[in-house]
C-alpha cells in the first residue's frame, strides 16, 4: 500500500525509525512515480533541515572507519546526541547491490534508540556516495539527527567528493611499512579537516609519533584550507575508546571556528548548489533518453568517442548544442 508524503512527514518529524527508511528508500527509487513523491517529500521538510553537524569519514580499507564510526556514535549519544550514520557500501558491478552491510559491523550502535544505520549501495556512482546521499542526510535532519556520519568506501575520488557534503573530514590513518604517506593523495591532504591515527598501540605508539610527525610535516607544505585553523593529527584506538573524546572536542572546536567566520553558513550554501549543479546535469541526461532522436544521437556521440575518432569535449559540445538547439561558446 502506498504511504502518503503526509504520513511520511509524520512519522519522520516523530522519529518513527521505519517511516524513516521508508522516507529514504522512496528517494534513492529511480521509478518515475517515486521521483515526483520524493521531490514533494524533500520539498516539505526543507524548514525542518540544516540543524546538524555532517561529519565524512573516510580512510583506506582496513583503517578502522566502521569501529572508529561506532564508538564514535556511542559517545555522542551519551552526551545526549542522536547519530544517523549513512554507510556506503562498495556495489556490485552485476546488480548494484551492496556488499559490505555495515549494520553487521557496527552491531552496538544499531542497538541504540538514538541511532540510525542505513548501508546504501553507491550503485557505480563517481566517487563511492550515494547520488542521493546528500538528500538522505536532509531526511536525517528533518528527523532530529544531531550529527550525520557519512562513512564512504574510501576509494577512487570519494575522499574528495565527500567533503562537499560535509562540514567537516575526518581522515582516518594506520601505521603501515616503509614511506607511512605512500598512497595518500595530494587531494585528499588538501581536503582534510582532521586526521586520526587509529589502531595505536604501545607496542607501536613510537612509530605513530613518527606517523604524525611525517602527516604534520606534509600539511605544512600545504595550502591553508580554513583561516587559523591548523590540521590536527590525532593518535588513538577506536577499538580501545582511546582518543575519541578528543576527535569529538576538535570537531567541536573547528565548527565554533567556521561559525564564528561565517564560513559555515557560506560553504552550506556552496554545497547546496553544487547538488543543484548535479541534478541539472543529470535532469538533462535523463531527457536524451524520453525522446528517440536525441538517444540515439547521443549513443552516436558517445560512439565517436570510444572509438577514439573525436575528443570527448568536442563531441559533447556538438550533442548539448543539438539538444539546446543554438550554439555555444
Amino acid at each position: 500500500m502506498k504511504i502518503s508524503n503526509e504520513e511520511l512527514i509524520k512519522g519522520i518529524r516523530s522519529g518513527n525509525k521505519r517511516m524513516l527508511g521508508k522516507a529514504i528508500t522512496l528517494v534513492e527509487s529511480r521509478n518515475a512515480e517515486h521521483r515526483l513523491q520524493a521531490e514533494d517529500l524533500l520539498k516539505r521538510i526543507m524548514p525542518y533541515t540544516g540543524k546538524s553537524v555532517r561529519i565524512g569519514i573516510t580512510g583506506v580499507p582496513g583503517a578502522g572507519k566502521s569501529t572508529f564510526i561506532e564508538s564514535f556514535g556511542k559517545l555522542l549519544i551519551q552526551k545526549g546526541k542522536k547519530v544517523a550514520v549513512l554507510a556506503i557500501d562498495p556495489s556490485s558491478s552485476l546488480n548494484k547491490g551492496s556488499i559490505l552491510g555495515d549494520k553487521t559491523r557496527m552491531e552496538e550502535l544499531a542497538k541504540e534508540e538514538n541511532a540510525f544505520i542505513r548501508p546504501s549501495p553507491s550503485s557505480g556512482f563517481l566517487g563511492g556516495i550515494a547520488n542521493t546521499t546528500f538528500e538522505t542526510m536532509l531526511i536525517c535532519e528533518a528527523a532530529g539527527y544531531d550529527h550525520i556520519l557519512i562513512e564512504t568506501v574510501g576509494v577512487g575520488q570519494s575522499e574528495v567528493l565527500v567533503a562537499d557534503i560535509s562540514d567537516v573530514f575526518l581522515f582516518l590513518k594506520i601505521i603501515g611499512g616503509g614511506d607511512e604517506l605512500q598512497g595518500i593523495k595530494r587531494g585528499v591532504m588538501e581536503m582534510v579537516d582532521i586526521i586520526f591515527i587509529n589502531k595505536v598501540n604501545p607496542e607501536n605508539k613510537n612509530k605513530a609519533k613518527s606517523t604524525k610527525q611525517e602527516l604534520l610535516r606534509a600539511l605544512y607544505f600545504l595550502h591553508e584550507k580554513e583561516k587559523n585553523w591548523k590540521v590536527p593529527v590525532l593518535l588513538g584506538s577506536a577499538l580501545q575508546n582511546e582518543g575519541i573524546d578528543v576527535v569529538n572536542e576538535k570537531i567541536s572546536e573547528f565548527i565554533e571556528l567556521k561559525k564564528q567566520s561565517g564560513r559555515f553558513e557560506e560553504i552550506r550554501k556552496q554545497q547546496a548548489e553544487k547538488r543543484f549543479e548535479y541534478w541539472v546535469q543529470h535532469y538533462i541526461i535523463q531527457a536524451t533518453t524520453q525522446e528517440n532522436t536525441m538517444q540515439n544521437s547521443l549513443v552516436n556521440h558517445k560512439k565517436n568517442v570510444s572509438e577514439l575518432r573525436a575528443n570527448p569535449s568536442s563531441e559533447a559540445k556538438l550533442f548539448v548544442e543539438k539538444l539546446l538547439g543554438k550554439s555555444i561558446s
